[in-house]
């Protein structure tokens, strides 16, 4: 019995020690896929279906949080979710790395990686599991479009800073993973989540998706602006006037909802833009 005791205290000690972040959460990544669905091209959408486990039931967004959900199954991609950097800049050959220091391991270099495995669609030769290549690739986009996964290594993007989310005691990644959209969808959308990405996909313009969208990198994605967009934020306003075991409340939520639905518009136009490069070769546009 008591070496079971010493087991279990050992098995907690290693979750507590783990990054809790996920960026986004269900409901921001649910959001991001749905936006990115409006936009994908006939082709595209064939692809994605072809590609899609049986448990979507066709739907993309319903897999967005794969990633997620694998991660104490499949330890090594724990660090593939998000970047830490020394300061409010972002470089991809200082930055991007796992806590080995084995380059090309962050967020940005799955984005990339998962991008050319899905290249390789139609040959019989692949040997990789398109499937688990795409959900991971759905994913890590909304993932790197939520700024403090782009965050600083001194508070592991803001998860060891202890605040208060109105009564509620939580940490300041999880305040931008979840706690804004879920605030957001009691005071304003009846908890509807239909409501609020009709809402958001309302709120992007043509120039807005024109602008966002405008990658010209042929080989891989343009992951590393997306990444630099998000240390600028987090630095900007996620961190920005807080202090360890302060309060935030109603000033800083209306003024960092809009950051949130932005990035996840974005995330949403950028996803769509990723997967028609790959999936729909008649495109004379590069993203």
């Amino acid at each position: 019995m008591g070496l079971i005791l010493l087991f279990i205290v050992f098995l907690i000690s290693i979750f507590a020690r783990a990054p809790t972040g996920e960026a986004w959460g269900k409901q921001g990544h649910f959001m991001t896929c749905k936006i990115a669905e409006k936009y994908l091209t006939e082709k595209t959408s064939k692809a994605v279906l072809d590609l899609l486990p049986e448990i979507a039931n066709g739907e993309l967004a319903s897999v967005c949080a794969w990633a997620d959900e694998v991660r104490f199954r499949y330890r090594w991609s724990s660090h593939l979710h998000y970047i830490n950097t020394p300061d409010c800049t972002y470089k991809f050959s200082r930055d991007c790395h796992d806590n080995k220091g084995v380059k090309d391991r962050c967020v940005v270099g799955a984005i990339n990686n998962y991008t050319e495995q899905l290249r390789s669609y139609g040959d019989s030769s692949s040997g990789y599991n398109l499937t688990e290549s795409l959900m991971f690739l759905v994913h890590f986009v909304g993932d790197v479009h939520q700024p403090l996964h782009v965050g600083l290594e001194a508070d592991e993007g803001g998860n060891t800073i202890i605040i208060h989310w109105y009564r509620r005691k939580t940490n300041l990644h999880h305040v931008w993973d979840s706690n804004i959209i879920e605030t957001a969808l009691k005071d304003f959308y009846r908890n509807d989540q239909s409501s609020m990405i009709e809402a958001i996909s309302k709120n992007i313009t043509d120039s807005d998706a024109d602008s966002w969208d405008n990658c010209r990198n042929k080989r891989v994605t343009c992951a590393n602006n997306y990444a630099l967009e998000s240390i600028h934020l987090s630095c900007n306003y996620a961190y920005k006037d807080v202090e360890e075991n302060a309060t935030l409340g109603d000033d800083y939520f209306f003024s960092r909802l809009p950051v949130v639905e932005k990035r996840i518009a974005q995330g949403g136009v950028r996803l769509a833009a990723i997967l028609n490069q790959i999936f729909d070769t008649s495109l004379v546009e590069i993203i």
